[in-house]
């Protein structure tokens, strides 16, 4: 069933530190890197203590912190270490059951014979005994991986890299990333520093360790072992930048100025040289609208591509209206360059849905989780490839956020078998000479009549010519919920032809007599009289 998708429960903002002195660089990258060994030893105590945390031992990690900081700083980082740990144990939860979904389809195709065909829903056998004795050993592996796995989940061990797994390998392969040792020791540095604080409401502008004034200027409570090197009272260090936030700076600035909390995190971009700011800041959910009111003028059907979004416009009656749109774009590059993609290719659907007036977006509820595992598609390695590079966590978070600022409605339908029935059903009949329909184009109309609750099939064909039964059924036949459909349909009272009239003969109520081949007729063969009917009678017999 299609739902109104919720809305963003925070907002966050990002601006850039111009004009920072030596010194204010120096003092950054002091506090960062302090305040970062602090983390990775109060991370390492959290993993230790496992299942067996609690409140006590947390206030006895956040009094060890004060000491050699502050106490907002502790608290600070304990949350990032508990937010950290949270994290591993959700992803060591979806890792086991990925491997329990790999066993299961490893075991169910050595079951079957080698060579056996699949199907749509399962897969068949190995394709020779080579690979089924190579799976053989590999679901060996998986079932030891799993072993270990629940073992660790059972006993609160998590395994979590400060700075990044990814970046960690890469110090073994420099050559292939194309790093010095001296370029990969400054990224790795500034990925495991800590100048992150949370807000708190109540306090001046919101935030008592890192504190941004209305105005643009930046100050930082040091830690206690750097306190000497404050240039402001109360030890604190006033950065010679002043920062502006573009975007949704009205927002940011009235919380500033009413006291409310605002978190801030200031990071270092290795790659660029430059020094970023983000604010940060809770949100109420939006009220979700009732889901009629919100596709009453109509709905705009997205259905999500590796590189496109295919949109099409339907109307309150479920039919396409307009042109197919489609918006690009490309995610060969790196993380940023393919966030900057999605969100631009959202913005102009978005800026299209308004200049429509539509006030609802159909997008199909994707989650490849289970879908990319080499077990479930063999040697399809093309297709997992395909669905991996699909952005589908991020463009759902982006989406719904900045439609939220629009006004406009996420609905989020069900993506089981649109791509196919939009093809059978919408890609045929809007195809032509001069315009191409594509089964993307075809697969976001089926998106967009589920979620405005209609079938995907097209309308009902009327019945054929003046006899409904000779030319065979209706296209759609009616549902099993309706009561009588399997009855034969009651006579009207009048005439209908002249050779028989209404309620005569014994055969009136036999679907078997009705002229068909093997069954003799009432009154043997009959002929439509030649003179057109009256529209009372046309209407009487339709």
């Amino acid at each position: 069933m299609p739902f109104v998708a919720l809305g963003p429960s925070g907002v966050a903002i990002r601006t850039r530190l111009k004009e920072l002195t030596r010194e204010d660089e120096k003092m950054l990258r002091l506090v960062g890197a302090h305040l970062g060994s602090l983390a990775s030893q109060d991370l390492k105590v959290r993993c230790a203590q496992g299942l067996e945390h609690s409140t006590s031992t947390w206030a006895a990690r956040k009094r060890e912190l004060t000491a050699l900081s502050s106490s907002r700083w502790a608290g600070s980082i304990t949350k990032a270490t508990h937010d950290q740990w949270a994290l591993a144990r959700r992803c060591q939860l979806a890792h086991i059951q990925s491997l329990e979904t790999g066993i299961r389809t490893i075991a169910h195709r050595l079951s079957l014979p080698i060579g056996e065909k699949g199907s749509r829903r399962a897969p068949g056998g190995y394709r020779s005994k080579q690979e089924w004795h190579a799976k053989t050993r590999r679901l060996r592996t998986l079932e030891d991986r799993l072993a270990a796995e629940r073992a660790d989940r059972e006993a609160g061990i998590v395994r979590v890299v400060r700075g990044g797994k990814r970046l960690a390998r890469t110090r073994h392969n420099l050559a292939d990333a194309q790093l010095t040792e001296v370029e990969w020791r400054e990224r790795w540095e500034a990925e495991r520093w800590f100048l992150a604080a949370e807000g708190e409401s109540g306090k001046r502008y919101g935030n008592e360790t890192i504190r941004v004034t209305p105005d643009g200027e930046i100050s930082i409570k040091l830690p206690a072992p750097l306190a000497e090197s404050a240039n402001a009272a109360h030890g604190r260090y006033v950065l010679a930048s002043r920062v502006h936030f573009a975007h949704r700076g009205h927002e940011w600035a009235q919380r500033v100025a009413a006291n409310r909390a605002v978190a801030y995190r200031i990071h270092y971009d290795v790659q660029r040289g430059r020094w970023y700011v983000t604010a940060s800041w809770q949100i109420p959910p939006t009220k979700t609208i009732p889901l009629q009111l919100a596709r009453a003028e109509g709905v705009i059907a997205v259905d999500t591509n590796a590189d496109h979004l295919a949109a099409r416009r339907l109307d309150v009656h479920g039919n396409p209206v307009g042109r197919p749109r489609r918006f690009s774009y490309d995610l060969s590059n790196s993380a940023d360059h393919r966030d900057a993609q999605v969100r631009h290719a959202l913005s102009r659907l978005l800026n299209w849905a308004r200049a429509l007036g539509v006030k609802a977006i159909a997008i199909e509820d994707l989650d490849f989780g289970a879908e990319k595992t080499r077990e479930k598609h063999g040697r399809r390695k093309w297709f997992r490839q395909l669905i991996s590079r699909m952005p589908t966590g991020k463009l759902r978070a982006r989406l719904t956020s900045m439609a939220d600022r629009t006004g406009i409605t996420i609905i989020a339908v069900d993506p089981a078998y649109t791509s196919k029935w939009g093809a059978q059903h919408w890609q045929g009949p809007f195809a032509g000479k001069n315009r191409k329909t594509t089964r993307h184009d075809a697969a976001a109309v089926a998106i967009g009549r589920r979620a405005q609750g209609h079938s995907i099939r097209r309308r009902t064909a009327p019945p054929p010519h003046d006899q409904s039964d000779r030319a065979g059924h209706r296209t759609v036949q009616a549902v099993s919920e309706i009561l009588g459909r399997e009855e034969t349909r009651p006579r009207i009272p009048g005439p209908r032809t002249r050779s028989v009239r209404a309620g005569c003969g014994e055969n009136a109520g036999d679907q078997c007599a009705q002229h068909r081949s093997g069954h003799a007729a009432e009154h043997g063969s009959w002929q439509q009289d030649p003179l057109p009917l009256s529209p009372q009678e046309r209407f009487t017999d339709s």
